[in-house]
């Protein structure tokens, strides 16, 4: 695994092409940005019959990414159906539904847009034999495309990849006892603290390409989830599914990224058990099956945070981690009131750019972001 992002670089087509269903969610989601454009994915999905977009047969012979390819497919779409005109959408049609709900469920994932489809499985190399890089991704999926809605994304590709070596330095890490040597801790410190140096480095060139104006109204209103969401209140009626019993889900957000969770287990940075606490373990639901189970390996056998206090020599390189990630979260609190909190104070003729208040997982992301700083800060030694 190259950190969190998976092995097998993400499929952009399926190898079953004489299934009719799967061509048809292929040119829905490869013209969504168009369909949004011209106001016509609505009007067309409700002209398809329920089984259009059937993947019975994905999930019964399909690979692991076929799969997941299909899962950003249908999330996109339906995200854009459900978000994509002058007012949100509470009920989704069953084409959609279905097949959605289908997916999810062989993934072990709820059926709502996650940072899993979004980032993790929606990019491919330009050039194959060149490494990842800001300069050699693009993205599979999108919603109205440009070069805004793909910086946002690449970005975070890319803070995956340069994360990786951090990933498995907490893995080692996590497996060292009273037994292990001093120098080799530091080397597994020094190696996280420098790994997540190079994602600050890369989080700071969002600014580059990614306009503010331009996320707040163009990206950012399709990637909100139902809960906790006051555009949203009743919840989403997946038609034919859940007893059409309203749903409630998170949207997508960084929080399901396992980047951070892990660095916490394996560095022993705790967080009060509140609400924040609630909604970190919360997004574990919305991640990768086996991502949760890395997450739950290392923070359960992890006892770095007694090894640093039994060694001074340990401490400087474990405070050095810690202001990594402080340095993080707060790049990602300064990102939120620019692009976020800014941009709702001024008019618009484009739309709201979604709630003010709570972020796109449903939360009031401002205070959040703080505690996540403050807690970073408070535990160095």
């Amino acid at each position: 695994m190259k950190g969190f992002l998976p092995v097998d670089k993400p499929l952009r087509s399926y190898s079953l092409v004489n299934e009719d269903s799967l061509a048809q969610l292929q040119e829905l989601a490869t013209n969504l940005p168009k369909l949004l454009l011209t106001d016509r994915l609505q009007k067309n999905i409700a002209m398809m019959s329920d089984d259009d977009l059937c993947v019975d047969s994905l999930i019964q012979d399909g690979s692991l990414g076929e799969i997941k390819l299909a899962m950003a497919q249908l999330s996109f779409i339906a995200h854009a159906y459900i978000l994509g005109g002058s007012e949100p959408k509470n009920n989704l049609p069953r084409v959609i539904a279905k097949p959605w709900v289908s997916i999810a469920r062989k993934l072990e994932r709820p059926p709502v847009l996650s940072y899993a489809s979004y980032c993790l499985d929606n990019w491919y190399l330009m050039n194959s034999e060149e490494p990842i890089n800001l300069n050699n991704i693009a993205l599979i999926n999108n919603f109205l495309g440009g070069i805004d809605e793909d910086w946002f994304v690449t970005i975070h590709v890319c803070i995956e990849d340069a994360a990786s070596d951090a990933m498995e330095a907490s893995k080692q890490i996590s497996q060292c006892t009273d037994e292990s040597e001093e120098s080799y801790i530091k080397e597994l410190l020094n190696r996280i603290s420098q790994s997540m140096q190079e994602v600050n480095n890369i989080f700071e060139r969002m600014t580059e390409r990614c306009d503010p104006y331009v996320y707040y109204h163009r990206v950012r209103p399709f990637i909100f989830g139902s809960k906790d969401n006051p555009d949203l209140e009743n919840g989403i009626v997946y038609q034919g599914e859940f007893d059409d019993v309203p749903q409630f889900y998170r949207g997508e957000t960084g929080a399901q990224s396992s980047i951070m969770p892990t660095l916490d287990g394996a560095l022993g940075i705790e967080h009060t058990k509140d609400s924040l606490r609630h909604y970190l373990n919360e997004m574990r639901d919305y991640m990768p099956k086996d991502h949760r189970q890395f997450i739950q390996e290392v923070e359960t056998s992890a006892m770095t945070k007694k090894l640093v206090k039994q060694s001074s020599l340990l401490i400087d390189s474990y405070n050095d981690c810690l202001e990594q990630i402080r340095a993080f979260r707060a790049l990602h609190l300064k990102y939120a009131r620019t692009y976020i909190h800014n941009q709702s104070k001024q008019k618009n003729p484009f739309g709201a750019g979604g709630s003010t208040i709570h972020g796109t997982g449903g939360t009031p992301f401002m205070s959040y972001l703080k505690k996540h700083r403050d807690e970073t800060e408070q535990q160095k030694q």
